[in-house]
Parts: C-alpha cells; structure tokens; sequence
C-alpha cells in the first residue's frame, strides 16, 4: 500500500490531539443517536401497534439520508471543508431532534419518519466529514487503528442509547393508560438531545480544527486533466467497500433493532433487563475496537475484518439454533465479531485515493443505507419464518465482509495511476 503526500504539518501528533478528542466526541454523538433511532422500533411498534415488518421502517427513514446526502455531504466537505460541514450538520440534527416534540404530540407516525430522516440527513454530513478527517490526521498506514480508536467511542454512545431508552422512553405498560402517555415519553429526551447539539455545534465552530487540504485545493490541474475526469467508480476497492459498508451496517442495526424483542422470545421477559442486555451488544462493540486498535499494530486490518467476518459467521449459526442463554449471548457475542468492521472497511475503501478522499468517502458513507435495506427484509422475514431463521440474512453480510478482508480490499488503481 502506497502512502499518500502528507504535509510536514501532519507528521506532528501533538497538533493533531486535540482536533482528534474533538471528532472523536462527535463519533460518540452519531453512535449515540444511531443506536437511540434503533431502539426506537419496540416504542413505535407498541405505539402504532406494527409488526416487526413495518416496525423496521424506523431504520429505513433513517438510513435513507445516507442514500440520499452522502454524495451531496461530500460536495459540501468540497465547497466549505470538513470543520464547517460539522457544524452544519450538527445545526441540521437540532432540526430533527425538535421534529420528535410535534410528533409525539400529535402520536403521527409520518411525522415520526420525518423527525428521523432529518436528525438522519445531519449524521450522515457529520459521519461523511468526520471519518476521513480522522483517517488523514495522519500517516495513511496507521489511518484504520486510528479510525477504529475513534470509533471504539462510537460505539461508547451507542452502548447508552439502549439505557437511555429503557429508563426513560420504553415505559412499563403498567404505568401508563393511553398511546398519548407512551407518545409523550419521548418529547424530554429529544428537547435535552437538540439543547445539547446545538451547544456543541456553537462549541465546534468556534474552535480551531486545521485544516487539511486534500480535497479541492490540493486536486492539481485544469478542468479537462485525466485525474479530474476519472470517476470514483472505477475504484474497485471503493466501490466494494460501499458494498461492505452496505452489508455491515444492516447487520449491526438489524441485529440492535430486534435485540429487545428477541430476547423476550428467549424468556427475557423484564424490558428493563432486555434493554441492559442488549446495551451489552455495543459495550462489546466498543471493547473489540480498543482492543482492535492495539492489535493492529501487529495484525493488518484486512486479516482481522476476515477473522471477525467468520467469527460473526459462527455466532450468528449458533443463536440461529439454540436457544435460552446461548441463544442469547452468541447474538451479544455478535458486537466482538462486529466491532472493528465499519472503520477497517472504511479505512481500506479510501486507501490510496489522494485527492479523491472525500469523493470516496461520499461514495463509501452512502452504503449505510444498507441499514435501511437489510432491517426491513430482516423484519419482513421475521414476520414470515420467525427472528431465527431470518438470521440468514445477516449471515450473507457476514459472508460479504469476510470476502472483503480476504480478497475485496486490494486497490486495482491509485488516484496518482
């Protein structure tokens, strides 16, 4: 793997530390609200009275923006760069946080789809600006234990998000009379989350975050050049690692979003105990990528994304036929396999694209619609043959992503070929 010109600037970590806490807070945000929005889908099923099919269109509102602004996110990283495309993004999630207050109000599940798409559109221009800012702080051989450490904070936030909802949201049935009292559960969390991001939004825009100049300044030439004219879809390593982003996302989301339910078919029957539980599914998340970040100092990224793509494999088999406690705890087990999944694929997507990183990265972050796609087809599945057996799906990503660390990863052609 070829190492991409660095500015003598970018050799110096000290300089680079104090931006790096502050992305990586940002990362424990969007895996926070990530996570939040999936174990949103027991409320609103209880709410509007849903199937797991329909349910599941909780992920579909929110890992849609992916599909939709990933692209555009990366014109604008292009146009105004990566500090303030953070900020912008943070202003557009107070937006959508807010959205969450009428429509609890009003109990309307359109409106609901609306709050979600739009807090969505701000995460996927935070994520598409944050994760190659992160890579490029940096010499690009240490960019995936790099990017895995800030993940591993990530997954910190989304490890809350289930205890969040659990004490606060997804309220003993006992307790309340009427769809209202449960809709109305959801208003106070979500004014403190749009309080709390438009604070940090204030906050990131008046800090000082160098620059890096990777994108439209540093791509050399004149209008007509080849390097300017060549698409990114002729990147095959790119183009697979969209792919792989699309298969791990659905995997990770579908598995947290039936997590609760699941367990209560496993004899869990406690919603306080389902949720801690399934909180435990994002704490191994988080341990696996602190412990993947360490390892990669010996291990190559693309060895350990395959390892863990087989280790997912054999969970995932081994809760699709048992049951009880080790039906339960392999699918927890499942957070290990799936810890340093997302930033190795990302990493290794945009390895050796120069000035076209955030192009790459636009194109790489639009695979999380696959957290849209692959729930609703798990859900819909579910509905038919049962949570067990619909395991087969995330078993075909688990599939995909080890081919990826065995074979996909290789980049056929440079930016500078």
């Amino acid at each position: 793997m070829t190492t991409r010109s660095t500015p003598p600037a970018a050799q110096s970590a000290p300089k680079y530390l104090v931006p790096f806490i502050t992305v990586t807070i940002l990362f424990g945000i969007f895996g926070f609200l990530t996570n939040l929005n999936s174990n949103l889908m027991p409320y609103l099923k209880r709410i509007f009275e849903l199937s797991y099919g329909p349910a599941m269109l909780t992920t579909v509102a929110w890992f849609f923006a992916y599909l939709v602004f990933s692209v555009p996110s990366a014109k604008l990283i292009e146009a105004v760069g990566y500090k303030r495309t953070m900020v912008i993004s943070l202003f557009i999630m107070v937006v959508g946080a807010l959205l969450f207050v009428p429509a609890a109000k009003l109990i309307n599940f359109p409106l609901f789809m609306s709050a979600i798409f739009v807090l969505a559109t701000g995460v996927t221009a935070l994520q598409t600006s944050a994760n190659p800012y992160v890579s490029i702080l940096g010499p690009e051989h240490s960019a995936p234990a790099r990017l895995t450490l800030a993940q591993a904070f990530n997954s910190l936030g989304a490890a809350a998000a289930p205890l969040v909802v659990g004490r606060f949201i997804l309220t003993d049935p006992s307790k309340v009379a009427t769809k209202a009292s449960i809709a109305h559960t959801v208003q106070g969390p979500y004014i403190a989350i749009a309080g709390a991001l438009l604070l940090l939004g204030f906050a990131v825009m008046f800090m000082h975050l160098p620059a890096i100049t990777r994108t439209q300044s540093f791509r050399p030439g004149k209008a007509g050049d080849p390097l300017l004219g060549r698409s990114i879809w002729s990147y095959r390593h790119t183009v697979l690692g969209m792919v792989g982003i699309f298969f791990y996302v659905g995997v990770e989301i579908a598995l947290a979003a039936i997590a609760i339910s699941y367990f209560q078919t496993q004899g869990i029957s406690s919603i306080a105990t389902a949720t801690s539980i399934a909180s435990l599914y994002y704490v191994f998340i988080m341990a696996g990528r602190f412990l993947g970040s360490f390892l990669m100092t010996w291990i190559k990224a693309q060895k350990l994304l395959a390892g863990l793509g087989i280790l997912g494999l054999a969970l995932l088999f081994t809760s699709m036929f048992t049951h009880g406690p080790v039906a339960v705890w392999t699918l927890v087990l499942c957070g290990v396999a799936n810890s340093i999944m997302y930033p190795n694929i990302f990493a290794l997507g945009i390895a050796e694209l120069g000035p076209m990183t955030s192009e790459g990265s636009g194109i790489i972050t639009m695979g999380n619609v696959g957290g849209a796609v692959i729930p609703l087809l798990f859900g819909a599945l579910a509905d038919k043959v049962g949570i067990q057996y619909a395991f087969i799906i995330p078993i075909i990503g688990y599939v995909f992503v080890a081919y990826y660390g065995f074979s996909g990863y290789k980049p056929t052609r440079t930016a500078n070929a």
